[in-house]
C-alpha cells in the first residue's frame, strides 16, 4: 500500500510540473525600437547620407513561444507601430518629413540554456518581414516621398527569463533585426535607401503553460 501511495505521490507531482512548464509561452513587453540612420545621399535635394533619422519609440509586443523540446523553441513576435521620419539636413535645411506605419512579425529559433533553472537564458536567430503602410512622407513644397511596401531581413536574439513563481516569468530580451526601404518618388524613381536595421530591447511579463 506504502508503495502505492508513493507512486501515486510521484505521478502528481509529475503532473503538477508538467501543467507549470508545458510548452507555450505567452509574453508581453514594452519594446524600445532604436534605429539605426544609414541611407544614401540625394542628389537632386542635397540631402547628404545618413542623413534621414527614425525616431526611436516605446511600443507594446506580443510574442508566443512554443517549446519543441526542453532546450529548443520558436518565437513569434509581433508589434505594430507608427515611426515618424526627420532629414536633418538638406539644401532647404532640415525638415520633418512625415511618417509611416511598420508592422514587423519575425519568426526566430530559440536554444535556451538552462531550460529547468530559476533564470534561463537564450539566444536565437531567424527572419523579419516588414510591412510597411500609412506612408505620409514629402519634402515640404517639393514633391510627395513613397517606401517600398515591404522588407526582408535577418533577425538575432539574447534574452532571459527569470522564474517569478508559477507559471509567471519576468522577461528581458535584445534584438537585431535588418530592415531596409527604398525611398522613391511620385514617378518610382529610387531617390535612396534607407536602413532602420534597429535594436528592439524589451522587459515584460511571460506565461507559460
Amino acid at each position: 500500500m506504502g508503495h502505492v501511495a508513493l507512486a501515486a505521490g510521484c505521478l502528481l507531482a509529475s503532473a503538477g510540473l508538467h501543467a507549470q512548464e508545458g510548452p507555450l509561452m505567452i509574453r508581453a513587453r514594452a519594446l524600445l525600437i532604436d534605429p539605426t540612420h544609414k541611407s544614401d545621399p540625394i542628389a537632386a535635394l542635397a540631402v547628404p547620407a545618413d542623413a534621414i533619422e527614425v525616431n526611436r519609440r516605446w511600443v507594446p509586443e506580443l510574442d508566443i513561444t512554443y517549446f519543441l523540446s526542453k532546450n529548443l523553441a520558436t518565437e513569434l513576435v509581433l508589434a505594430y507601430t507608427r515611426l515618424d521620419v526627420r532629414v536633418k539636413d538638406s539644401a532647404i535645411g532640415a525638415f520633418d518629413a512625415g511618417s509611416f506605419r511598420a508592422l514587423p512579425p519575425t519568426l526566430l529559433l530559440q536554444y535556451h540554456f538552462l531550460p529547468d533553472g530559476g533564470i534561463r537564458p537564450y539566444v536565437g536567430a531567424g527572419i523579419n518581414y516588414t510591412r510597411i503602410s500609412h506612408v505620409r512622407l514629402s519634402v515640404p513644397g517639393v514633391t510627395p516621398l513613397y517606401l517600398d511596401k515591404s522588407s526582408v531581413g535577418a533577425a538575432l536574439q539574447a534574452g532571459v527569463d527569470v522564474k517569478l513563481g508559477g507559471p509567471w516569468y519576468l522577461n528581458v530580451d535584445l534584438k537585431k533585426v535588418w530592415i531596409e526601404s527604398d525611398v522613391k518618388d511620385g514617378a518610382g524613381t529610387r531617390l535612396s535607401t534607407v536602413k532602420l536595421d534597429p535594436v528592439l530591447f524589451g522587459i515584460g511579463i511571460g506565461y507559460r503553460f
